[in-house]
């Protein structure tokens, strides 16, 4: 019920003009835990609290080049942490790590992340999502790559990938988006590793949306869409991530 009155909501505000960081209740700023490892703005969703023996879904975003630095307001400009900033409802956690200037998302340090997230907070097992875009959404698919069994489900925006280990997420529910005018990472990356997990036979069928006359900016409409937000929410492992 509260996934379905959330994208309700989505429907009916409409696509906010993304471009300047945004302060979401429920939304805070976390130091690294170690030294070189990622700091992260950390959302906490209405209601964490009012029961303890409750777990909770979590989605890990991943953000673009644009965003990498040592602010970590820019991590709010896009995506799920400006989404849930008018929707602090929205019933799940939400880790949004911030790269340092010049660096690329490091898979060990992500799983480390993860790890201390999952021991500090009471997350629901079965239901880790994982997104991101551009530089994020590759990072999306090479993480799930690395670590097949850990995810519920993912959604790489605007992003591409090599294919050749394409059949390890044959069935791992997907779901990208792309522009197909996206001068800057083109079109075809998403679709050839759809289109290979999807030859690969598995249990569920990937899926790929496609947005005309869009440029790399798919991921304002991908984010705004209330349908995106109820098949993350439908999704759930069969048993908890290893």
């Amino acid at each position: 019920m509260r996934w379905m009155m959330m994208a309700a909501a989505l429907a009916a505000n409409g696509a906010a003009a993304a471009q300047t960081p945004v302060t979401a209740p429920g939304q805070n700023q976390q130091a690294a835990q170690r030294a070189g490892d990622y700091p992260f703005q950390l959302f906490v969703p209405l209601g964490y609290d009012v029961d303890t023996r409750v777990r909770w879904p979590l989605m890990i975003f991943l953000h673009g080049s644009g965003e990498r630095g040592a602010d970590l307001a820019q991590v709010t400009k896009w995506g799920p942490p400006h989404v849930i900033a008018a929707h602090p409802g929205t019933p799940m956690l939400i880790v949004s790590p911030q790269l340092e200037a010049g660096g690329d998302w490091d898979v060990a340090k992500l799983d480390r992340l993860l790890a201390d997230v999952r021991k500090r907070y009471r997350i629901d097992d079965t239901r880790l999502y994982l997104t991101g875009l551009s530089l994020g959404g590759m990072a999306t698919w090479r993480w799930a790559l690395a670590r097949p069994g850990l995810f519920a489900a993912i959604a790489p925006v605007a992003a591409m990938t090599p294919t050749q280990d394409a059949c390890r997420l044959k069935d791992l529910p997907v779901w990208a988006f792309h522009g197909d005018d996206d001068g800057a990472v083109p079109v075809r990356g998403d679709f050839e590793m759809v289109e290979a997990i999807r030859a690969c036979g598995g249990s569920v069928k990937p899926r790929l949306t496609v947005y005309p006359a869009m440029d790399h900016f798919s991921w304002v409409p991908a984010y705004d869409d209330p349908a995106f937000w109820r098949w993350i929410g439908e999704q759930r492992r069969p048993s908890p991530a290893r």
